[in-house]
């Protein structure tokens, strides 16, 4: 096979790059790619025919372990299914490489079949796109193919870290003759080596006098994967500095004693007066989106006079509160240590390094609230006599919560369970790594990120879904087998549930018909299907019984599908927004 040997090395060149897992969805124009990476003796290849969800499995599998994962697939409309994982991964920051193969060009608008224009298909929606030659005779071409590689790979990686497009134009023959064998390489592998940015020394004294100046100042935290040396820095900010942190699930901010994690309750009805109390002077941000409009609507209508975001590069400027002064490319871990040892040096020399009342009443203001929203949503889940067993999808949402396995996954799909969860939290104590498709926020591909996260680690991984987003995406478990530390609780109200939530929406009399849209559909048969143990729930007690052994490691993976009436959930949320007009008017 000497006239696709450059095609074979493709495989070798993604192992060398440090890339050891790739999604392939069956097809013939493909067949060389494929072939090159299911006989290389050092990558895992993972089979998925429906492409859509194969490449959010490829995101899952990224998410998790942090490094680019290659997609394969064939020509036509099969590289257009690519696109939703695509565009998440784009604004996810999500390292994918795709590998898409092709038509050799001459054939487009010939009435060629699975002959579309792929060059750039993407377009915006991913880092960089290259189309490599067709024909390998000239060394110029291998040349070309390699150097393309190695510059795809990095690009992947480079903050923002995202999807590169590859395109693969390739002649017949296919396939290999029976005496044909595989051989790989050798390849070239061109390293590149990266450097942190370092701020000049007056530009840091620059910042250090603005931090001085600045007597209410809050760090934000947006969604970012969970890291204990993060985590214990801010603590350390907010315990001795008095820094309002605050955070949300998806940035991976856990329920404490400090962290300000309940800013979608307390934010929601706020009056001028407390609003104005809470106005920051300096706001540093780090990490990428932030889930609750209450947090980003009071941070737009009150801004902070000087907003600094820490990134590692300067690639675009994400000034999405409206307020923003200052953009410092530095890794928030290495700049959040030097400001915090600095101010601790600053403060032993002035002989304040002790615990100073005056300098936390904005931090105890924030904390105040926090505590009273806690208290507010207890007592929105708390039922009365005659619902005393009644399961809703907050109730059920808060008793797993509770329950997760400590240091496991949790991956949130969006619209209703990711609002829950985070309204809900995880306690610090469970040390759980939480994961969300927040990139764009869609419902397509949330059960199928799941599956391939579960992939690529040995912890037990819980998928929190609804129904629309489950039935939406059954396909990820088409592809035999589902990993067995996948846990997958489905939600089942028969609903779009997020339309019955919101104002617009739940006061038209065409909801039902085209906004929520009932199914009537159970997933009993799709677990069944796919091999999964499934179990049905309808009630807050059985629950409850349920989820000690739901969580146990097993050999096979396992769905708990969970029925609640959906008049029975808006009623709950319609009390909670009436509790948070009460506290208000109240002032309790």
């Amino acid at each position: 096979m000497p006239v696709l040997q450059p095609i074979v090395n493709i495989a070798e060149l993604l192992y060398q790059k440090g890339i050891t897992d790739v999604v392939v969805s069956p097809g013939s124009r493909s067949a060389p790619l494929t072939l090159a990476v299911a006989r290389h003796p050092h990558l895992r290849v993972r089979v998925m025919a429906d492409e859509r969800s194969a490449c959010f499995v490829a995101l899952g599998m990224a998410q998790q372990s942090r490094r680019p994962v290659a997609v394969i697939c064939t020509s036509g409309s099969a590289v257009y299914n690519l696109a939703p994982a695509v565009v998440e991964a784009f604004f996810g920051q999500t390292p994918l490489l795709l590998l898409t193969a092709d038509r050799p060009h001459e054939w487009l608008h010939q009435q060629d079949g699975q002959t579309i224009n792929q060059v750039g298909l993407f377009g915006a929606h991913v880092k960089r796109s290259y189309d490599l030659p067709p024909d390998y005779s000239h060394p110029d071409a291998r040349w070309f193919i390699e150097r393309s590689l190695n510059e795809a790979i990095t690009l992947s990686q480079l903050y923002p870290a995202g999807p590169v497009h590859i395109n693969v134009p390739l002649r017949e023959p296919f396939y290999p003759t029976a005496d044909e064998s595989f051989s790989y390489g050798p390849v070239r592998v061109i390293d590149v080596c990266t450097a942190q940015p370092t701020l000049a020394p007056d530009t840091w004294h620059g910042l250090l006098r603005q931090w001085e100046q600045s007597d209410r100042i809050i760090i934000a935290v947006g969604q970012l994967p969970r890291d204990p040396a993060l985590l214990a820095i801010l603590r350390k900010l907010s315990d001795e500095i008095g820094v309002p942190v605050v955070g949300e699930i998806v940035g991976n901010i856990s329920r404490n004693d400090v962290f300000i994690t309940r800013t979608d309750t307390f934010l929601a009805g706020i009056d001028e007066q407390t609003a104005q109390s809470l106005q920051p002077d300096l706001l540093l941000t780090i990490g990428n989106s932030f889930l609750t409009r209450n947090l980003k609507t009071f941070l737009r209508q009150y801004p902070a006079r000087r907003h600094w975001h820490i990134q590692p590069s300067i690639d675009r400027i994400n000034d999405s509160f409206q307020s923003l002064t200052t953009l410092i490319p530095a890794e928030p871990l290495a700049f959040l240590e030097k400001l915090f040892a600095d101010l601790d040096y600053q403060r032993f020399l002035q002989g304040d390094d002790d615990d100073d009342s005056d300098s936390h009443a904005f931090l105890n203001r924030w904390q105040t609230l926090d505590r009273q929203a806690t208290r507010l949503i207890e007592k929105t889940l708390m039922p009365s006599a005659e619902q005393t067993n009644q399961l809703t999808d907050w109730s059920a949402v808060q008793l797993i919560m509770e329950q997760l396995p400590e240091k496991s996954v949790l991956h949130l799909a969006n619209s209703m369970p990711v609002r829950y969860a985070n309204l809900c939290g995880v306690s610090e104590r469970q040390q759980i790594s939480v994961s969300a498709n927040r990139g764009v926020s869609g419902i397509d591909g949330c059960l199928s990120t799941a599956l391939g996260a579960a992939l690529m680690t040995d912890q037990l991984v819980t998928l929190l879904i609804g129904d629309v987003a489950f039935f939406y995406d059954r396909n990820a478990l088409w592809s035999a087998p589902v990993p067995p530390n996948l846990r997958i609780i489905l939600l089942n109200n028969d609903s779009g549930h997020i339309f019955r939530i919101i104002d617009g929406p739940s006061r038209q009399p065409e909801l039902e018909t085209y906004f929520e849209t009932p199914h009537g559909y159970t997933a009993r048969n799709t677990a069944e299907d796919a091999k999964l143990l499934y179990t049905v729930c309808d009630s807050l007690d059985t629950l409850g019984s349920l989820l000690p052994d739901f969580f146990q490691p097993g050999n096979t993976a396992r769905l708990l599908e969970l029925t609640t009436d959906k008049q029975a959930n808006q009623e709950q949320f319609l009390a909670y927004k009436a509790h948070i007009r009460a506290f208000y008017d109240n002032k309790i």
